[in-house]
């Protein structure tokens, strides 16, 4: 293959690899190439990216590669996050998400028992945004699926692991929902 296309090849395993990132010896491997060509094809993609008036670039922290957008363009990224609406949680999906968070692993079932309405919608929202995701099956009858969150969920509300959720409160368990509904939405409103 050559350069140009090993260097194609290259931008889209970056752009795959999200938040992970690709080291040197990971991209020697998948290329198939020696580790002389790799720096040859990172510098030059360095080069493209820098010169050619481009959004994107290629961040290095602690030997391995990350596609990234340049710092520059950062207001124009926060005013599209302050114009789009479709980033707001409706009610039912922050109180599924808080059921989820606090009661995790569980069912949609056991969600919707706990809601006492139907919660496809909900769920499917959160999965969408990465919120929550599968985490195996349930050792009941029908296997039903397991949800957990994710780490785009403590990313999302500023939250380092999951004990930093605020305690829940003895009483009820309904209440306790409706209380972390607000945590929830206060922490959206201040990211």
């Amino acid at each position: 293959m050559e350069l140009k296309q090993l260097k194609g090849v290259l931008e889209g395993l970056l752009f795959v690899s999200g938040d992970e990132g690709l080291s040197t010896k990971q991209i020697k491997d998948v290329l198939s190439v020696d580790l002389e060509t790799v720096h040859v094809l990172l510098e030059e993609l360095k080069f493209d990216y820098e010169h050619n008036q481009r959004g994107l670039s290629i961040l290095e922290q602690k030997e391995v590669f990350y596609l990234t957008t340049k710092s520059e363009h950062a207001l124009y990224y926060e005013k599209m996050k302050e114009t789009t609406v479709s980033s707001r949680l409706s009610q039912a999906a922050l109180e599924t998400l808080a059921i989820i968070a606090y009661q995790q692993p569980i069912t949609k079932v056991e969600v919707e028992d706990i809601r006492g309405v139907k919660s496809d919608g909900p769920v499917q929202t959160l999965v969408s945004r990465f919120l929550i995701e599968e985490c195996g099956r349930k050792e009941t009858s029908g296997r039903p699926i397991l949800y957990q969150t994710t780490k785009e969920f403590l990313t999302f509300f500023g939250l380092s692991s999951l004990e930093d959720l605020p305690p829940l409160p003895e009483d009820d368990f309904n209440d306790a929902v409706q209380e972390a509904d607000l945590f929830f939405n206060d922490l959206k409103t201040q990211n």
